[in-house]
């Protein structure tokens, strides 16, 4: 049998080192979700920089085929093969789980080349399928909850997240937003918020045992808020939130389960 103790250590340390958000909003959770969140969040660090560890656009496309192939495994059942993240994360996921994950595969295919978006449908559909299907997975795996709530709280939580990674993005030739413009910045912060509230005026759709996978957009609504009313921030990277604050807000929401 294979050591899941080990293979969840590796997963933390794996969301530790690569996307410290989200590892301090898992560590934040009961120990039990744990053993759901580190598996399900380190395979989405594996998928997102998987485009971006070569310059050969075949290269990265095998690269995320081989996480669908993974996920393939994992939603017939059988046998799945051995990996540090693969195999903690058959132990979390159904078939429903491995198809949002493979959605959001194939929208990270994005990454791998430099066109712009095609419209606004196509910007959101993306963040939907990255942010929305990562928590959607996530909390499906955890317990009861309403797809559509998840759903806006997870796109409301992109949509912050991609606006902090603007400058990095356009570093590396990408072409992020639609519109760059204050008018055009502020209008994406809205919607976000918009979806954001939304969804947090539903939080009796997600099930207790659901909740923790919801506190990764525990910043969503701060960063979202400033770059509507101060679009400037984006470009200059200013969004991220006081540690301190952020620390505060990180552990009301995981005592009170308002998230």
């Amino acid at each position: 049998m294979p050591d899941l103790g080990q293979d969840l250590t590796g997963c933390a340390e794996l969301l530790r080192r690569g996307d410290p958000d989200r590892f301090r909003a898992a560590m934040a959770a009961p120990v039990a979700a744990r053993r759901v969140l580190f598996p399900i969040y380190a395979f989405n660090i594996e998928v997102s920089r998987a485009p971006w560890m070569t310059q050969e656009a075949l290269i990265a496309e095998m690269r995320l085929q081989w996480w669908r192939d993974a996920l393939e495994e994992i939603a017939a059942g059988g046998k799945v093969r051995r990996h540090e993240v693969v195999t903690p994360l058959a132990d979390v996921l159904d078939a429903e789980g491995a198809a949002l994950l493979d959605g959001l595969i194939v929208a990270r295919q994005w990454d791998i080349y430099r066109e712009p978006f095609e419209d606004d449908a196509h910007l959101t559909r993306y963040l939907e399928r990255t942010s929305g299907n990562l928590m959607l997975a996530a909390a499906r795996a955890l317990g009861p909850a309403e797809p559509s709530v998840v759903m806006d709280a997870g796109y409301g939580a992109g949509v912050a997240g991609w606006l902090r990674a603007i400058p990095a993005l356009e570093d590396a030739g990408r072409v992020p937003l639609l519109d760059g413009r204050p008018e055009g910045i502020r209008a994406l912060a809205e919607d976000g918020l918009r979806r954001l509230r939304a969804a947090r005026a539903q939080r009796a759709g997600v099930s207790r045992a659901a909740r923790p996978a919801m506190l990764a957009a525990w910043q969503a609504g701060g960063v979202l808020k400033r770059a509507a009313a101060h679009p400037a921030l984006v470009a200059h990277g200013a969004l991220t939130p006081r540690p301190i604050r952020s620390a505060l807000g990180l552990m009301r929401r995981s005592v009170t389960g308002r998230w």
